[in-house]
């Protein structure tokens, strides 16, 4: 979980919550209930109720359950006379009257299943001016709590009396109007959340919030925190709900009464599956209203449209800088990398030791930690010296015989932690080479790609040009944040990164100290660190400002974020490599491909997931040989369905599956149409696996570790596209790159054509 968000820190003393779910949630737009977001919303009760949380249900649908009943009802009983008359509009109270029950058995099925027991309570705003009723709802909501057993409210349209709309009183805004004590259950669950003295109150919106505009406008900002003072004159509502009595002014007036009188309210989301968790974590997610809002200094002052323009404004001066200018920035910021190894050693060290203690996978502590190579003792230099000292001391007093055991067993873990201090030290001098050898490559920015003359005195030039701003969302390795930055400064471009959390600290300091490399000229603010992943969802409506996202992780992370953004993604997901032993492969050339590109680096995203062996290899003992070098190499071995039973192995669950350590999948195949890399000695078979398997990057011979921006000459890499448009393979500073056109003519005009004579001849580039 990312760190509580400072204004959301109160929600851990949150025990009894009010959940309010209106119509448009509950409804689909053909008008039938939305099972699935019903669906959700129970399951997120049930995890409430488990982890101890007092919830109390405020719902909406029993008209829209009734409409859908007696409109099929009325439909069966008219004849086809009667269907070609106008129909009247359902009476609302009678719609409500229907619905009612079939709402409540909808609750209690679901929640049954879950093993949840839930309670329908029917009320109207009439019974809320008897102090009796209010004394005896409070003791029996308190009773089924007692109990686990969920309330439900809704308002009983039915026999309700209101006839004007709720209000506030600008005077007491915390007092109802006279007109009525409530409108909409919006206001219902103000009025429930003040009664039984509840700690907080989510109202479920078909929004992710309080918009500063009509959330479908474009520069409309969603609000995370409101001030009343700052934002009530700088909102303009949109249309209220399609099928409630209120949307969203409704609910700004509900949440404005509760939050005066004390109970905090957040507006969000009913559509995600999630979101009712998430508020309880304290993540900064819809629009929170608090008595005290006003009081807390603004936490995120600079937001994340002001960072995005930021970095576009430092980009800009960037490129307006010489070649040679640039090409010192990159060579400032090795330089900075390499005086700063200590700090960033320390840094990471302390990323390290907080994943190890929070319990990671290996996996994810691997790719943490800036050590190059692997190590085979996991000992520190600190404990390790006295013993070797005690060894040397000990020589004249024991046998040699111990003395050589004592060695073999103390000696190999110290020379280890020399090796992992050394190790460090490689690992930032390798990055700072990298970024020098991307220092010393051709100019990527004003590259003329194609050069055309038009006609006699009209040339036309096809030039490379920065993309903007890009916004890359990365895993836990810090060293990729180097990377990334030192790209983006050699292709001019703004930049925005996120990083796991796991990561914190070593991002941090990297940021720091690469920032820091960066002249006044340009600006620090070209690379900005977003520290929170709540700004993720602000930064990705910046379709204006941001011109490319890169997210760095799984399927899942690439299509939420394609599915939140109308910028373009450039998707880096799993990373599923294959490789395939043919029938006609060296053997030992075989070996030494396969255990490289399991064993070298288990946890890359070009390391082997998944070996399969020609079928004729069963008869060759090729596959038995392949099996025991990787088992030796300590790799776990799954098999597909006919290698488990054939060498008496785990089944795996899945052939998509990247395993990001030691173990991979196993399989017979019959021919070559998969794949990535292929071992095969036959050139046609090779040929036509090159052709044939739909890669971004297809290997013959070689190991899969190859596939790497650094390898394959590109400098360094932002990651390895898996997309098909604009850039694939891996991605280095030609795909941080766009192109535009420039015209230089010599007064010429196109008034029909008259008097231009066209050649459209290709003209050297160099000329």
């Amino acid at each position: 979980m990312e760190a509580m968000d400072p204004t959301r820190v109160f929600v851990k003393d949150v025990k009894r919550v009010v959940v309010k779910v209106g119509t448009a949630v509950v409804s689909r737009d053909d008008g039938r209930l939305a099972l699935g977001r019903l669906g959700a919303l129970c399951e997120q009760i049930k995890e409430m109720n488990t982890r101890g949380f007092e919830v109390i249900l405020v719902t909406s649908g029993a008209v829209c359950v009734g409409r859908q009943r007696l409109r099929y009802r009325k439909l069966v009983n008219s004849s086809f006379a009667d269907l070609q008359k106008p129909q009247d509009e359902l009476d609302g109270k009678a719609c409500a009257a229907v619905g009612q029950t079939g709402l409540s058995a909808l609750y209690d099925a679901l929640f049954s299943q879950l093993d949840v027991t839930s309670s329908q309570l029917l009320v109207t705003d009439n019974d809320f001016r008897d102090p009796d009723f209010r004394l005896q709802l409070s003791e029996t909501v308190n009773s089924l709590l007692d109990l686990k057993v969920i309330p439900i409210f809704n308002e009983n349209d039915a026999i309700s009396t209101r006839k004007a709309p709720y209000e506030i009183s600008d005077s007491k805004p915390y007092l109802q109007d006279s007109s009525g004590i409530f409108w909409d259950n919006d206001s219902l669950a103000a009025l429930l959340a003040m009664e039984l003295k509840v700690d907080l109150l989510i109202l479920l919106s078909d929004v992710d919030g309080l918009y500063s505009g009509p959330p479908n406008e474009p520069n409309s900002k969603l609000i995370h925190t409101y001030v009343k003072e700052k934002h009530q004159t700088e909102i303009t509502f949109g249309d209220k709900s399609r099928v409630g009595r209120g949307g969203m002014t409704a609910k700004v007036k509900a949440a404005v009464y509760s939050a005066y009188a004390g109970v905090p309210v957040v507006i969000t989301s009913g559509y995600a599956t999630d979101n009712i968790l998430r508020v309880l974590q304290g993540e900064r997610i819809g629009t929170l209203f608090h008595q005290d809002a006003h009081l807390w200094i603004p936490v995120h002052d600079v937001g994340a449209r002001e960072m995005a323009v930021a970095a576009r404004d430092c980009s800009r001066r960037l490129q307006s800088l010489s070649s040679q200018d640039r090409k010192k920035i990159l060579l400032d910021i090795a330089d900075a990398l390499e005086a700063n190894e200590n700090l960033i050693r320390a840094e990471n060290e302390a990323d390290v030791a907080d994943a190890q203690q929070a319990g990671y996978d290996k996996s994810l502590i691997s790719r943490l930690s800036m050590k190059a190579g692997k190590a085979s003792y996991s000992c520190t230099l600190k404990r390790a010296c006295p013993t070797f000292y005690f060894i040397l001391f000990s020589f004249k007093f024991v046998s040699l015989s111990y003395n050589l055991y004592m060695l073999k067993f103390c000696f190999g873990p110290l020379m280890c932690c020399i090796a992992n201090c050394v190790n460090f030290t490689l690992q930032v001098s390798s990055l700072a080479k990298s970024i020098r050898v991307l220092a010393s490559m051709e100019e990527p920015i004003g590259q003329v790609l194609k050069k055309t003359e038009l006609a006699d005195g009209l040339i036309l030039e096809k030039t490379s040009s920065p993309l903007g701003v890009l916004l890359i969302v990365f895993e836990s390795r810090p060293d990729a944040l180097v990377q990334i930055a030192s790209l983006a400064v050699r292709s001019g471009n703004g930049l925005l990164l996120k990083g796991g959390k796991e990561a914190k600290r070593s991002n941090a300091i990297l940021h720091k100290v690469i920032t820091g490399a960066i002249p006044d000229t340009v600006g620090s603010k070209l690379i900005g660190l977003v520290t929170s992943r709540e700004e993720i969802p602000d930064l990705l409506q910046l379709d204006d400002v941001i011109d490319l996202v890169i997210p760095r992780g799984s399927n899942k992370l690439v299509s939420q974020i394609k599915e939140a953004t109308k910028i373009p993604v450039l998707g880096h997901s799993d990373g599923i490599c294959h490789v395939y032993v043919d029938k006609s492969a060296d053997l030992e050339m075989a070996k030494q491909i396969v255990l490289d590109a399991k064993t070298d680096y288990p946890a890359a995203c070009n390391a082997m997931e998944t070996l399969l062996v020609h079928k004729d290899l069963l008869n060759t003992d090729g596959l038995t040989e392949l099996v025991v070098e990787l088992q030796n190499e300590g790799v776990t071995l799954y098999g597909g369905p006919r290698v488990s039973s054939l060498l008496n192995i785990k089944e795996t669950e899945s052939f998509h599956h990247e395993y990001n350590s030691m173990a991979c999948t196993v399989e017979i195949v019959d021919d070559v149409g998969h794949t990535d890399c292929i071992v095969a000695e036959d050139r046609d078979v090779a040929d036509v696996f090159l052709q044939m398997v739909d890669s971004a990057a297809v290997l013959h011979n070689a190991s899969t570790r190859f596939c790497d921006g650094a390898r394959f000459g590109l400098g360094a890499e932002v990651g390895i596209s898996t997309s098909r448009i604009h850039a694939r393979g891996p991605v280095g500073v030609q795909g941080l790159l766009t192109t535009r056109w420039i015209l230089r003519g010599t007064g010429q005009v196109v008034d029909g054509d008259k008097g231009v004579i066209y050649t459209h001849k290709n003209l050297p580039l160099k000329a």
